[in-house]
């Protein structure tokens, strides 16, 4: 290996950097560059924590001659934060493994590498050695290549890279030199392709995905929205103040549970969750045609009424609280974008048909019904011959009375 070589793969990672690549393409195209240099790479991990809300990070395994990368999501490592979440012994077991890693001594000792021959008495040092070398691995090497404070993200305070080869004598000292050379470069390329895909799965998380992905594209501007012919959903939880009174210890994880299977629902059938209010959700349907949309939100509306029957199951039976959903369903036209001061903005919809879902929503209570559509809703397509009419009712703060529909269970 050449100066040539390392002046030409510091550049093309730079660029892989510069043109968005992805975690697994810079950490491939990597690998491939120092294969065909000589490097006798057999097995590569590269690692870095993450801001997700269930995910503690992601890591990356190429092998050469794979047809692909391997990508493991690990859970939470910091046992103290397991045991009060009520961890699993399988993500119990995980953690362990992470506290015998060669990474975690690393991070203990402060040392800048780590290297071990691959033969019987290290086999049971670390977690990952005996997994090597029974892939054949002789020589093992690890790094960490830590950020200063400045640049640290959450938990990812570093990106963790570790090498293996197979060949029969090892790495040289020239190859493990090399890899110290080539490892800040590769490092900042791998961070940056994290933390863009991390600004996008905050976005998303946090906006929703259709939301998210408008605010990456650049429609920040306050006051700027879109009209858009979209079916309006807003649910609640069916007592969910008597609850919070009765057993507030309970509450945060009775929400979790209930929007698990609601959003998840939305997402499923092309839903966009604008918005959790609480116990509540507003999200909205859009498609070509109002049918469309229509459908889908119906198809939604009985899967998360499935599931959220199930869920009432699991959690009786575990001695939990348990509620039901409220759902009312409207179509029409939404202003859709950012609304809010110079300083703080909410990407959302506003307009009356929105309002006039929350009412229909408040009456399922009145009428004991857990799901209620408008007669807008119910008057596109052929979806009027699933409904069935529960009367005309004046809802709080629409101008006239309207009537409401509720799934025809013998339809």
């Amino acid at each position: 290996m050449d100066e040539a070589f390392f002046t030409a793969t510091a550049a093309w990672l730079t660029e892989a950097g510069l043109a968005g690549a992805s975690e697994a393409d810079v950490l491939s195209g990597f690998c491939r560059r120092c294969v065909a240099a000589g490097l006798p790479l057999g097995r590569t991990n590269i690692f870095a924590d993450t801001l997700h809300p269930v995910h503690e990070g992601r890591l990356y395994q190429w092998d050469h001659g794979a047809a692909e990368l391997r990508l493991l999501e690990y859970g939470r490592t910091d046992p103290a934060v397991l045991a009060a979440a009520g961890a699993s012994p399988a993500e119990m077991e995980a953690a362990e493994r992470w506290r015998r890693s060669s990474f975690y001594r690393l991070l203990q000792t402060g040392e800048p590498l780590l290297r071990r021959r691959l033969n019987e008495a290290a086999a049971d040092e670390f977690s990952m050695l005996a997994d090597l070398r029974a892939a054949g691995m002789t020589d093992y090497v690890a790094m960490i290549c830590r950020f200063a404070a400045e640049g640290i993200i959450g938990d990812m305070d570093g990106v963790y890279m570790a090498w293996a080869t197979a060949a029969a004598e090892g790495f040289s000292d020239q190859e493990i030199a090399a890899l110290q050379r080539l490892a800040p470069s590769l490092a900042l390329s791998f961070k940056t392709a994290a933390l863009q895909r991390m600004t996008r799965t905050l976005m998303e998380t946090y906006l929703g995905r259709d939301a998210g992905q408008r605010v990456l594209s650049g429609r920040i501007v306050r006051g700027i929205t879109e009209r858009i012919d979209a079916v309006i959903w807003f649910s609640d939880l069916r007592g969910f103040t008597r609850i919070t009174d009765a057993a507030p210890e309970q509450v945060i994880p009775l929400l979790n549970d209930y929007a698990d299977v609601i959003v998840s629902a939305i997402h499923e059938h092309g839903g966009d969750v604008v918005k959790l209010i609480g116990d509540g959700v507003l999200a909205i349907f859009t498609a070509a045609d109002r049918e469309r949309a229509c459908a889908a939100a119906l198809a939604a509306a009985i899967a998360a009424r499935k599931e959220v029957a199930e869920l009432k199951g699991r959690r009786a039976a575990a001695g939990q609280a348990v509620t039901d959903m409220y759902l009312g369903l409207h179509v029409g036209e939404v202003f859709y974008g950012n609304v809010g001061s110079h300083e703080r903005l909410d990407f959302t919809v506003i307009g009356p048909a929105v309002n006039e879902a929350s009412r229909i929503a408040a009456m399922c209570r009145s009428v004991d019904q857990p799901l209620l559509v408008s007669a807008a809703f119910a008057a596109v397509g052929d979806i009027r011959c699933r409904l069935a009419s529960v009367g005309r009712f004046a809802l709080r703060g629409v101008s006239h009375s309207q009537e409401l529909f509720a799934l025809d269970l013998d339809a």
